[in-house]
């Protein structure tokens, strides 16, 4: 009986702790989607649901594989870039065979919430001018023009190579960057033509010119709100919940909430709440945070990530730097593997975290251990081989054990070796660290992030001052324990053989 009892509070427990789960809600690194992920949240939350909203996680792959593993609970996409993007290996030409589709994967979606958000190609309208561009089409005979796609634009399957192809275009000075800071670059000149997103508020302030898709390439981007079928089980009436977005927004209104947001500098969470209590009459009180609240909280997040990631380092690259150290072929391996680990891009490394360890600060602690990990061992490694010979032989004419050898000389004569080699990592870990923002881990690269989005000098100096200011204080920090730490005989002597 005591046994059941037991089982039954197990039970009953393991299924609050579900009940009480928030519902994650993602969103892409663009205004249109932090502002939808920021209605779907305060709409959960107006029925007491607990929700809560991970912004600006990225691309479109890394939010549909964090849904697919259960990272995510729910995200607004597009019909176009989940048939050509997600699904472009299904052949799909209908929204019945797209839900099919979806439902085979455990995810639902909603009806169309009521815009049409395609690609388009703009121009500055002098441009368009000078060369007589109207459509797609005529760009053809003007192989000059400097061409500057997203880079998310550049590889997918709707994007950039089959646009080329479709129209046979010959411009082969294309690039690849950030979609805020395209527009920029065209208004700076380095750039001719860009990819748009046809609700974006930048185009009637730029008074850009966009040009005719007049071979009809791009289909369309309906907006939905993607949802794990699963969830019905926690919220039962979870369709009938986000369908509520179905057909209330128009093209015209979304541009105005993008406006107000990229131009007039409101917040995405006032703008939800404005469009909320139009809608559904549903009130909530947003709250905002004061920059020094902010920063406290990005400070905490990027300490977080530093020395967690850094120590597990430290207590790792020593003794595989001790162990290449006394074995040459080993040391070898060892320097050859953490150097590749160090060549693969940081971004990249992170998303490959994800889906072993999900979104957040799991796979941007392990990435930042491994970058950690080449500078620690190659110091450890060349201190302890650089120790001169008569030392070593003297030390094994004493009769000393390897262990004592290793505790009482080695170790102290490679300190200041060892310990430039952690004060390397700290400080490339620190500014590594930023990109954590991308996948939900906060951090200084969170203002970063918005303020690089928002065109908001401000909220970019409050992440990069701070991770600068820190990266120099992880240096002075060193060079005080460098000081602190090794005896004035051993400094001495280091700065004397160096």
């Amino acid at each position: 009986m005591k046994y059941l009892f037991f089982l039954l509070t197990l039970l009953v427990i393991t299924l609050s702790s579900l009940q009480a789960q928030p519902v994650k809600v993602g969103s892409k690194k663009f205004t249109e989607s932090v502002i939808l992920g920021e209605a779907i949240t305060q709409n959960l939350r107006s029925d007491d649901i607990s929700a809560i909203h991970k912004d600006q996680l990225g691309g479109t792959r890394l939010l549909w594989n964090a849904l697919v593993q259960g990272e995510l609970d729910i995200y607004p996409d597009y019909t176009g870039t989940i048939i050509h993007e997600i699904l472009q290996e299904e052949t799909i030409n209908s929204t019945d065979e797209l839900r099919q589709a979806l439902g085979t994967m455990g995810i639902k979606m909603t009806a169309h919430l009521g815009f049409n958000n395609t690609y388009a190609i703009g121009v500055a309208p002098e441009t368009a001018r000078k060369y007589n561009l109207k459509s797609i089409s005529d760009l053809r005979g003007h192989d000059q023009l400097r061409f500057g796609f997203t880079n998310e634009f550049m590889d997918r399957e709707d994007g950039w190579p089959s646009l080329r192809d479709h129209y046979q275009l010959p411009q082969s000075n294309v690039r690849g960057l950030d979609h805020d800071l395209a527009y920029k670059g065209l208004e700076a000149g380095s750039i001719d033509l860009i990819d748009l997103y046809s609700t974006d508020a930048e185009i009637a302030y730029y008074q850009l010119a966009i040009l005719k898709d007049d071979l009809q390439h791009f289909p369309d981007y309906r907006a939905v709100i993607l949802y794990r079928a699963d969830l019905v089980e926690r919220i039962p009436n979870i369709d009938e919940f986000l369908g509520q977005f179905s057909g209330v927004i128009s093209e015209t209104q979304m541009i105005q909430m993008n406006s107000a947001v990229k131009l007039n500098g409101l917040p995405e969470a006032q703008v939800a709440q404005d469009f909320l209590q139009k809608h559904f009459n549903i009130s909530s009180r947003v709250e905002t945070s004061s920059r020094l609240t902010r920063l406290i909280d990005t400070t905490q997040e990027h300490l977080f990530l530093v020395i967690l990631s850094l120590s597990a380092a430290i207590l790792v690259a020593i003794p595989l730097g001790i162990w290449g150290a006394r074995n040459a072929s080993l040391g070898q391996v060892i320097l050859s593997t953490v150097g590749v680990i160090q060549t693969i891009p940081s971004l990249a490394l992170l998303v490959f975290m994800i889906p072993l360890l999900g979104i957040g600060g799991p796979p941007a602690l392990v990435a930042l251990f491994l970058y950690s990990l080449l500078p620690i061992v190659r110091n450890t490694i060349s201190g302890l081989t650089g120790i001169p010979l008569d030392i070593r032989e003297s030390a094994l004419a004493l009769g000393l054990p390897a262990s004592a050898r290793l505790k009482l000389i080695e170790l102290p004569l490679a300190t200041q070796s060892i310990l430039a080699g952690i004060k390397t990592s700290a400080v490339i870990n620190v500014g590594t660290a930023t990109l954590g923002a991308l996948i939900g881990a906060g951090g200084y690269g969170q203002p970063i992030l918005t303020g690089i989005r928002l065109d908001d000098t401000a909220l970019i100096l409050e992440g990069a001052i701070p991770a600068a200011a820190l990266a120099l204080l992880v240096q002075w920090g060193f060079d005080l324990a460098e000081r602190t730490l090794l005896s004035p005989g051993l400094q001495i002597t280091q700065e004397s053989s160096s």
